[in-house]
């Protein structure tokens, strides 16, 4: 009797501990059912952004949001459904309305009174994009009367620019796509956006460069709808781990995120 109570004992204790290894699905299951309610993971992403979405030569998805979100989905041993967006604007009121459970972007205050943010991610340097044969060579050259600043719509360049430049005007894009056809037509002389979207961007504009020094930092967190705070130990966790394990490393380089710096916790 006391060999058999014995290995009860241990057995109990030693499923115990297994659930207490870090990333044992046990351990994420409470979190999975905040974070993925439905089961499925629903991450948020928009084309033509490295922080969100890109696709390489052979046509795979690569991007911080698409990655990032992948791997949760899998920690929390859930499916995960990628939901597309023309801009960043839509996924952010997507996660307030709780139709997406999973997004990474700039955490600015503004967001905050709509989502959640995990700690940081990663910085990015905000820039500005130029085509071909622009008259604008540098930031000093951008606030004259006549020039055209294109940004996308329901952006954190929309809302901050107006207050920086008092004579070039500031003209909305539906989208990163609609911006680049824009600078055809002659509609913006500059676009001006972090510099993952501009780097990539250039890569479809021969001639066109992105101008030395920022205008400031975006600072790139997970977000998630409002009342689910009590995951948030669970993804500042997933976030450590995936910086120091150089998975986020792996994940900027097969975006091709260019423009990045070390996030700091403010």
């Amino acid at each position: 009797m006391r060999t058999s109570y014995g290995r009860l004992v241990r057995a109990v204790l030693l499923a115990f501990a297994v659930i207490g290894l870090p990333g044992a699905p046990a351990c994420a299951d409470g979190e999975a059912k905040l974070l993925a309610p439905s089961g499925i993971l629903r991450v948020g992403i928009y084309p033509g952004s490295p922080t969100s979405m890109v696709s390489d030569a052979a046509g795979k998805p690569h991007g911080l949001a698409y990655d990032l979100g992948g791997e949760l989905a899998k920690r929390l041993g859930v499916h995960v459904d990628y939901v597309r967006f023309q801009r960043v604007a839509d996924i952010v009121t997507a996660i307030h309305d709780r139709q997406v459970d999973f997004t990474v972007t700039n955490a600015t205050p503004a967001r905050a009174n709509d989502v959640s943010f995990s700690q940081p991610v990663l910085a990015i340097e905000l820039g500005y994009l130029v085509p071909a044969n622009s008259p604008v060579g540098r930031v000093e050259d951008i606030d004259k009367p006549g020039i055209k600043i294109g940004v996308t719509k329901g952006s954190t360049s929309e809302r901050t620019l107006p207050a920086r430049f008092k004579n070039a005007t500031i003209v909305p894009a539906e989208s990163v796509k609609v911006a680049i056809a824009m600078f055809g037509r002659g509609e913006i002389d500059l676009y001006a956006t972090n510099k993952p979207t501009l780097f990539e961007m250039s890569d479809q504009m021969p001639g066109a460069r992105v101008l030395d020094g920022n205008w400031g930092l975006e600072h790139m967190a997970i977000a998630i709808p409002k009342g689910r705070e009590d995951a948030l130990p669970l993804l500042n966790s997933f976030v450590t781990d995936e910086q120091s394990s150089g998975a986020l490393d792996t994940i900027q380089q097969q975006a091709g995120l260019r423009g990045a710096a070390k996030a700091t916790r403010e």
